[in-house]
C-alpha cells in the first residue's frame, strides 16, 4: 500500500509540474509573432540608420536585410496560418534556414571587415548599376560576394559593428526557431 501511495504522489507532482510548465510556455503562434515583430524592428533600425544617420548599406548589408525580411515574412505567415504540428515544423525549419542564411552573410561581412587593408577587395559599382550592366546571375554573384565597401566599419556600439549585431540577431532567431522546431506541442 505504501508503494502505491508513493507512486500516486509522484504522478500527481509530475502532472502538476506539467500543468505549470504548459501555462508558462508561450504558444507556438505567439513565438512566431515575436519573431516577426523582432524582424520588423531590425528593418526599422536599418532604415533609421540609413535615412536618419546617413549610413548607406553595402551589398552584404542589403543581402542581410533580404534575409531578415524573408524570415519575418515566414514568421508572419506562420502566425496568421496557425498551423498544426507538421506545419509548425515546416515554418520553424524555414525561419531557422532564413536565420542561418542571413547569419552566413553576416559572418562573411565580419570576415571582410577583419582583413588587412591590402587584402580588402576593390570597391565595386552601386548595386543598381550591377543589375543594369551585367546579366542577372553575374550581378547576383557580385552582390553576394561583397566588395571593399562591405569591409568599411561605419558604426559601432560597444565595440561591435553592424554585421556583428546583425549576426547576434540571426543567432537569436535561429535559437528560437530551433527551440520551436524541437519542442513538444
Amino acid at each position: 500500500m505504501q508503494g502505491r501511495q508513493e507512486l500516486f504522489n509522484h504522478q500527481l507532482v509530475n502532472h502538476q509540474f506539467e500543468i505549470i510548465r504548459e501555462s508558462l510556455m508561450p504558444s507556438h503562434r505567439s513565438v512566431f509573432l515575436i519573431i516577426a515583430l523582432f524582424c520588423g524592428g531590425l528593418i526599422a533600425t536599418a532604415l533609421y540608420m540609413q535615412h536618419v544617420m546617413g549610413l548607406n548599406p553595402c551589398y552584404l548589408c542589403i543581402v542581410q536585410r533580404v534575409f531578415v525580411i524573408l524570415t519575418g515574412l515566414i514568421a508572419t505567415v506562420a502566425f496568421i496560418h496557425n498551423p498544426g504540428t507538421r506545419g509548425l515544423r515546416i515554418y520553424s525549419g524555414l525561419t531557422l534556414a532564413g536565420a542561418l542564411g542571413g547569419g552566413g552573410f553576416s559572418i562573411r561581412q565580419l570576415w571582410l571587415q577583419s582583413l588587412p587593408e591590402d587584402l580588402v577587395p576593390a570597391c565595386g559599382p552601386p548595386a543598381d548599376y550591377l543589375f543594369d550592366a551585367f546579366p542577372l546571375t553575374d550581378a547576383l554573384s557580385m552582390l553576394l560576394r561583397g566588395d571593399g565597401n562591405c569591409a568599411e566599419i561605419q558604426w559601432t556600439l560597444f565595440g561591435l559593428s553592424i554585421p556583428a549585431w546583425t549576426l547576434m540577431a540571426f543567432v537569436t532567431i535561429a535559437s528560437v526557431s530551433l527551440w520551436q522546431l524541437l519542442r513538444k506541442n
